[in-house]
């Protein structure tokens, strides 16, 4: 098992320094994409610190904590643009083209080459920069190392990136009937706009069913909420367990799923 994890890692390592050549061979390109980057978040942030010189609070969130919430979710978003999103958008012209039957003749597990095979070094930074507006949150707000704390959100945030991924694999996968996923990714945008807010917002009697449906049945309001929570607000252990158990059972579904798409495509040559 060690020996194919480290084999993973090394072709993953191999296909990062691929990706990063070809990016390189068009710097114009990397330096946009980079702006475009820095200018949404200073949009975003702008947007708040107006927000707040109106109110103290947002649903409970004062302004250091909105903005760690903030910084948590432009990392967790930036992790799935980086390293899954370009190829989950390319993987209908895989299958519409034929070219799908290059990758399942490799010798290695499919999912893997199909989600992992690219890297989005454009939105890279957006990793730093989340980052960075998570520690000068916690600077204004005086935080002091807790431990129970920062392995609560560490775990929490690792699942909602798990979360995040397998909604997108499961519709990925649908690309195999549907042939284009121009509307399925619309649809993954909606999901990564619902995660952008605290689920406190969700209140009221025609936005509690959504609160609740987003965050029960699928549960998209947890990948940022559960970890922004555990760092700067109180630790909810039955969301945390909530949390771990719906990566693990949606995990499994999402790759159930694609290997069953997988089994129901039929190649170029067919």
């Amino acid at each position: 098992m060690t020996a194919g994890l480290v084999r993973y890692l090394r072709m993953y390592a191999q296909l990062g320094r691929y990706t990063l050549a070809r990016e390189m061979a068009f710097r114009g390109n990397f330096l946009v994409k980079v702006s475009v980057e820095i200018i949404w978040l200073g949009i975003l942030l702008a947007f708040y610190a107006t927000v707040f010189a109106k109110t103290s609070n947002i649903a409970g969130w004062s302004e250091p904590q909105y903005l760690f919430f903030v910084g948590c979710f432009f990392t967790l978003n930036g992790i799935i643009e980086t390293f899954f999103l370009e190829n989950c958008n390319d993987f209908a012209e895989l299958v519409r083209t034929g070219d799908l039957d290059f990758l399942l003749v490799k010798p290695i597990d499919e999912q893997f080459l199909i989600t992992c095979r690219r890297l989005d070094w454009g939105t890279m930074p957006n990793l730093l920069m989340g980052g960075a507006v998570m520690g000068v949150a916690l600077w204004q707000m005086g935080w002091t190392f807790d431990l129970v704390k920062s392995l609560t959100f560490l775990v929490t945030f690792t699942c909602g990136v798990s979360v995040a991924y397998s909604f997108m694999l499961l519709l990925t996968a649908l690309s195999v009937w549907m042939v284009r996923n121009q509307s399925l990714m619309e649809m993954w945008w909606l999901f990564s706009s619902l995660a952008r807010y605290p689920k406190e917002i969700f209140r009221g009697t025609w936005a509690a069913p959504i609160g609740i449906f987003f965050t029960f049945v699928m549960p998209i309001l947890l990948v940022v909420n559960v970890p922004a929570n555990a760092m700067v607000r109180v630790i909810d252990p039955r969301m945390v367990v909530f949390t771990v158990v719906s990566t693990v059972v949606l995990f499994w579904i999402s790759r159930r799923f694609f290997l069953h798409a997988l089994r129901s495509y039929r190649s170029a040559s067919s």
